[in-house]
């Protein structure tokens, strides 16, 4: 999962423009700028109908990276006809990367120095008000008002930086839930839910149990949280489950109402009970 094309494409167009796009393209850098946006993600077409986990794999993998990023936007700007635009399209091309890098499912930025999938978990995959700057920033730039270009985009700054804040906020609950129960915790991690940055997942592990709550972090009071559900961390000798692993970033759990299926334990369908959005089942006599 990552961020939807609609805030990629917006995010390129504005920031090509308002980096010198403007003089040298006028409009047309709002197209080349939101190809450069998409480009990336041209990496979900590596896939096999006979290895579903081809995809996550390679899906935010060498296409994301900060060493193609030079030649993505420069492939983006030939590809629109704008030469000139060259620079505005790197760095609309590197936006895509940090974005996905942003909320967590996590992106290869240092392919292929390292398989390592940074997620910073400040955003969701999906946030109407951060999209709605972008789309702010873009129809500013379409009417050449470069001045809300420059206000919209920073507010989209500002707007990740409250998410890295609230991030925190929901980190520091997370522990004194932890302390509070006595649990001596192993790691732990946060989430932001589906569009907004108030209501977070908690995941934490400890004594080989993930314990799953519901914290949430209004901006102008303090914490509050819902009890969830308790997991035990699932492992298996089987690669594909090692796959799965290393893309949850070993956040692995056993659906308890099917135990043959092993999901992501970062998200669930559910806050009362773990229900995996998406896993792997492994047929008990094959591992």
């Amino acid at each position: 999962m990552a961020v939807d094309p609609l805030t990629h494409a917006l995010a390129g167009a504005s920031i090509a423009w308002a980096a010198g796009g403007r003089h040298h393209a006028g409009r047309r850098a709002l197209l080349a700028g939101a190809a450069a946006g998409l480009l990336p993600d041209l990496d979900v077409l590596i896939r096999s109908a006979g290895d579903p986990l081809l995809a996550i794999e390679h899906h935010r993998g060498f296409t994301h990276s900060l060493v193609f990023v030079p030649l993505g936007g420069t492939l983006a700007a030939l590809l629109t006809g704008a030469r000139r635009l060259i620079v505005p399209a790197i760095l609309a091309y590197l936006s895509h990367a940090l974005l996905d890098a942003a909320t967590t499912y996590g992106t290869q930025l240092f392919w292929p120095f390292s398989r390592y999938r940074t997620g910073l978990d400040i955003i969701s995959i999906i946030d109407p008000l951060f999209t709605l700057l972008l789309l702010c920033a873009t129809i500013a730039a379409y009417r050449s008002r470069p001045r809300l270009v420059h206000a919209a985009l920073s507010l989209t700054i500002v707007w990740l930086l409250l998410g890295l804040i609230q991030r925190e906020r929901a980190s520091a609950a997370q522990t004194q839930i932890a302390t509070t129960r006595g649990h001596p915790v192993t790691r732990a991690a946060v989430f932001p839910t589906f569009a907004n940055t108030i209501v977070w997942r908690s995941l934490y592990l400890t004594n080989g149990t993930i314990h799953m709550d519901r914290i949430r972090v209004p901006w102008l009071a303090s914490p509050s949280h819902t009890p969830g559900p308790s997991v035990p961390l699932a492992t298996a000798p089987h690669p594909d489950f090692t796959r799965l692993a290393w893309f949850s970033d070993a956040w692995t759990a056993r659906d308890p109402r099917d135990p043959t299926l092993i999901g992501d334990a970062r998200y669930s369908l559910h806050n009362d009970r773990y229900a995996p959005v998406w896993g792997i089942r492994l047929h008990p006599t094959r591992w």
